[in-house]
Formats: structure tokens, sequence, C-alpha cells
């Protein structure tokens, strides 16, 4: 970094101290703030007391009266019944006649049990049944478990007499995260409105932390939706963040890292209202999740309402395997889009390229370390034509620097930029060389770059997987540890983030020494932005999964590796002659010239031509003298 550079950072460090000092407020402007921050902080406790006595009212329990069709019904003990298949065990209570725990065999936690996604603490389910002298509630009410399996229960709920009933109807089939459930009214006419079809529904999840690293897993979990015959939708991942969307929704998801709870509606919801807010890190929880969505619903019994619930993984193609049992018409209901790929395109490289690569190398049961391995080389391979095209653009710039320096020679005034510019590219016309030649090809290399980022957060084959000294690849790998938070690095220090960075830097050293001395002098701030930024991934990937991190370590290091082959069999000699050679066989035929150039000899002309009229009007005012 140049003197001159030293000087604008100081200058801009004095420029805003000083606009701090000049803004800092008064002691009377003190007072006003810290008043406005205690009259907020009293309607906070207000707010708070008033859901206290809300919440202890609601606790009373206030049971129907005894003309309630559903009096009988709202006095029992709660009882549970299990459903459970060789992937996941479904708890149902009575109370509610709801799902009240989901467990997942295949998957552990950190504490080495199996994946617990919620108990009867964490969610609730209330189904709330319009009729026309009384509402039913179902949230407080004890149901009757009828025709229990290990895979079926029927949870009936009475209303008067044996003969009038509502029930839910639960099937767990064998190989699947998916719950069938079914809602059916029986004699139940004369209890709704003959206009009555639908039901309103209230979902509320408390989402459990079930990763190491809280921001990391808080990052990927998000409240999903599906708009019917349209795109995925969601909720804000950092912030709370509500929604009341005006179309139909076929599927609301509460969403974890790795995990989902997910209701569908074969029949569609309408007027859903949605809410999502992120919870503090040491809670043990990520989230609250809300959803309150109306469903159809048939009092007469004819029409059951068909809803179906998935209780597993966010893993690609056992999603996509999903939707084939998914009912409501033959629209695919995509729940595959719960595992984030990325932007369009990126999506498509994913889904086509990277899930089926990876899965093809996992297939062979290596470690997953070394299927990131192979992975990262495979890559590599796919790119490397636009690597090989983009190191011999600037292999030609760099052999023709000594006659690009002869022209900046030939103009070194500022007034002749132009003019130098312009026979600079007129240069690399005739050598067919284009300055833009090595930025297209690593603009290809992008989107698979920027593919990997999206993909190996999200793919939770990692989870748990250890490989060298990182444990779990799905999360940071801490093996550098302090007990105080430090900015932006929190507690810990990873390991394979170091590694990148510092690989970032072995590169970018080994690059500023292929430029010529002339070319570092020309851009000192670029230099000093080079080696910043691998200094800033320290910071800015820290959080972010070793399985990630590794990744770009590994990348980095085949990309010094390609770099460094290519420039020892690379003869400067040789590709100058083989550059004369090219340009006096082309030396006859017409050339085509370059946008760049064509723009640059337009903006010539016109330079010249204004410069031609001032002078014009200078002579013409001596003349006048």
């Amino acid at each position: 970094m140049d003197k001159n550079t030293l000087i604008g950072f100081a200058l801009i460090g004095l420029v805003l101290i000083g606009f701090s000092i000049y803004n800092r407020p008064n002691e009377e402007e003190l007072a006003r703030i810290q008043h406005y921050q205690d009259s907020i902080q009293n309607v906070i406790q207000q707010h708070a007391a008033i859901e206290a006595a809300e919440s202890a009212k609601k606790s009373q329990n206030i049971l129907p009266d005894s003309n309630s069709v559903v009096f009988n019904a709202a006095q029992g003990s709660e009882s549970y019944v299990t459903l459970k298949n060789e992937l996941v065990e479904l708890k149902l209570t009575n109370k509610g006649g709801r799902v009240c725990q989901a467990t997942l065999a295949e998957y552990n936690g950190q504490d080495g049990n199996p994946v617990v996604l919620f108990n009867e603490e964490d969610t609730r389910l209330n189904f709330a049944f319009n009729g026309k002298n009384e509402n039913i509630l179902t949230e407080d009410l004890y149901f009757t478990p009828l025709n229990v399996s290990d895979s079926t229960v029927t949870m009936r709920l009475y209303a008067g007499n044996q003969d009038q009933y509502i029930d839910f109807y639960y099937w767990l089939p064998t190989g699947r995260y998916l719950v069938n459930m079914t809602i059916q009214a029986h004699g139940m006419q004369n209890f709704f409105n003959a206009k009555t079809d639908d039901m309103n529904i209230t979902w509320y999840q408390h989402a459990r932390q079930l990763e190491k690293g809280f921001t990391f897993e808080q990052q990927f979990s998000r409240l999903t939706y599906k708009i019917k015959d349209d795109d995925t939708e969601g909720l804000s991942e950092t912030s709370e963040d509500n929604e009341e969307p005006e179309e139909n929704i076929n599927w609301i998801a509460f969403k974890n890292q790795f995990f989902s709870s997910v209701v569908i509606a074969n029949q569609d919801f309408t007027h859903v209202k949605l809410n999502s807010q992120p919870e503090k890190e040491g809670s043990g929880y990520l989230k609250i999740y809300e959803a309150e969505m109306d469903a159809f619903f048939d009092p007469t019994g004819k029409e059951p309402t068909d809803l179906q619930l998935y209780y597993g993984p966010n893993h690609f193609k056992t999603l996509q395997a999903t939707n084939d049992y998914i009912g409501g018409g033959d629209k695919d209901p995509e729940l595959e889009d719960l595992v984030y790929l990325g932007w369009p395109i990126i999506r498509w490289i994913n889904r086509w390229f990277t899930i089926n690569l990876f899965d093809w190398l996992s297939g062979w049961g290596l470690s997953m370390g070394i299927v990131l391995l192979l992975l990262t080389i495979i890559v590599k391979i796919v790119v490397y034509p636009t690597t090989y095209k983009s190191y011999m653009s600037s292999a030609k710039m760099r052999v023709l620097r000594p006659y690009v320096e002869e022209i900046n020679k030939k103009y070194p005034k500022q007034e002749d930029a132009l003019k130098k510019n312009q026979e600079t590219m007129a240069l690399y016309s005739r050598y067919g060389v284009s300055p833009m030649g090595g930025c297209l090809p690593m603009l290809i290399q992008m989107p698979i770059y920027i593919a990997m980022f999206n993909f190996v957060p999200n793919a939770i084959e990692l989870r748990g997987e250890s490989f060298l000294w990182a444990k779990d690849l799905s999360t940071y790998d801490d093996v550098i540890r302090w007990d105080a938070d430090i900015w932006f690095l929190g507690d810990h220090l990873s390991l394979f983030c170091l590694l990148f960075s510092l690989t970032n830097i072995l590169n970018t050293w080994y690059m500023m020494r292929q430029q010529d001395a002339m070319a570092q002098q020309q851009m000192p701030g670029m230099k000093f932005m080079m080696y910043a930024m691998p200094i800033m991934f320290i910071f800015l990937l820290n959080g972010y999964s070793a399985g990630l991190n590794y990744y770009y370590f590994i990348s980095g290091l085949i990309g010094i590796l390609i770099m460094y082959v290519l420039r020892k069999t690379t003869d400067d000699k040789k590709l100058l002659a083989k550059l004369e050679a090219r340009m006096e066989a082309n030396k006859n035929k017409p050339r085509k010239q370059s946008n760049m150039a064509a723009k640059l000899e337009a903006l010539q002309k016109q330079l010249e031509e204004q410069q031609r009229i001032q002078q014009q009007q200078q002579q013409n005012r001596k003349n006048k003298r």
C-alpha cells in the first residue's frame, strides 16, 4: 500500500471520528431518548402482563356447560397411542386427537439418541368446527382411540350420543415418513349450517435446535409454503415475519435445517395466516412457527377431508419420492423445494448434476470426506477447459506486456490516455488477443461454485459424518475454542475455515508473483484487497459447515496446483513466437474490429473533433482582437 493510500485511509478515519463527535447527543437529547426507551419498556411489560393473564385464564381449562354437545368429551384423562414403522415413531394423544411427538429412527441427535422433532410441550394443533349454536375446539377435548394398531388408529370425538361423532383417522404406511389423516363427520348434519364447507386449523410449533451451530441452523430454518400451481415461498429466516397469502396453499412446512414437519391439504388451504419468530441462542430452540388456515370440511360426511403429515428429513430424493404418494390431483407438490439449492440456474445444476454425482460417489461406501474430495476433483475436471482458456488469455497478455510498455512510453501524458488505450486495443487486435478473454471463462465457472455453496450446507448425508478432526461435517469443526465471544468469530475457530483462508492467501501471493512489477504498481489498492479478502473469509465462514470449508480448501489447493503446472509448462518465448506467426499469417486478411476498439476509435474521433472546434474558436477570438 503506497503513501497516498495510507493518507486516504487516515483522512477517512478522521472524518468518521469528527462526524461521530459532532453528532453525539447532548444531555437533553440523552434524557429524551432514555424517556422514550422507558416508555417502550413499560408498554412491553404491560403487554406481557396481559398475555400472562390470558394464559392463566386459559390454564383454568373452563369446560363446556352441560348443554354442550361435547360436554362428555371435555372430561377425561389423557392417554397415548403410538404409530411406528422402520423410519418414524409417532406419539398421538387422545387430548385433541393429534400427533404430539415425532421421533426419527434413522437419525441421531447431539445426545446420540434418535432425533425428536418435537414433543407435546413443543407443539399444538387445534381444529375448530363452527356450528349453529356453538363451536367445537378439539385442542382440549378427549377423543376415544379405536381400531388401534402399529400403523393405524381412529380418534373419535363423540358429540351428543354414540351416533354423532367426528373421526380423525391416521394411517402410517410402511417405509414412509408420510402419515395419511382423514377427517369425517357422522350424523352431524343438524349441528352445522347447511352452507358450512370448511373448518379452521391452528398449528403451532416451537422448533428445536437439533444441530450444534445455532446461527448456521437458524439460517437454514424457515417457515415454507407452496402456493397452488405456483412457486414455493417462505418467511424470513433471521427476523420476525408474517404473511397472509391471497392464493390457495398446497402445503405448509415448519422447516429446520435438516428436518421438517409438513401439513399437506389435498383440497387446499385457504385464508392462510403465517408467522415466524426467531429465538435467542441458548434457549434450545430456533423459531416459533405459527399457522392458521381454513380447510375443506363436509358436515354431511359424504366427502372426507384428506390431509397428509410429513415428519422426516429434508433429503432431496426422499422428498421427491414422497411426492408420488400425495393426493390432490396430478400437479406435482414439489416437496423437494424444502431443500434449498439456490436460484433457478444454480438449482438446475444441483438438481441434475451435483446431487446425482454425489449419490453415485456415496454409493461406493466411502467416507464423506473422500466423497467430497472426489467431488471436488471431478468439478475441477469439468471446469478445466474454462480454467485453461482463462490462463492462456492472461499468458498472452503477459507476453505482450513489453509492447504495451512501449505504447505507455509513447503516450506519457494524461491527455493522451485515450490514444494510448486505442493503440493498446489495436495491438491486442493484431495479435488476436482479447483483454476480456480471461473474464468470460471465469464467469462461466461461477454458477458451479455457487451451486456447491448451496448444496453442501443442505446435504443431510454429511450430518453426523466425521472426517479427520471434524466430528460432524454438517457443522463447524471447533478444534480451537475459548470462553468469550469474539466479534464475528464467536467462541471458536474452524480449522478447515482457517486452512481455506490460508490457501487463498497462498494463491494470492502466487498470482501476484506472476504479475510484473509495473502492473502491481498501477493497482496497489487492488493488491491490498486481494490479500484482505482471504482474511475476511475467516470471519464470514467460521460458523459454516466443516464440509463446505473442506470443499473450498481442497478446491483451492487443486487450483494452485493447476496454475503451477500450467505456468511451468508454458514457454513465454514460444507463445510470443506463435502469436507473431499468427499475426503475420493474418496480416493481409481483413480484421473485424472489436466492439471496444470501435468505441475507443469513435470516442477518439469525437474528442479530436471537439479539440478542432475549440482551436478554431480560439483562433476566431484572436482574429477579432
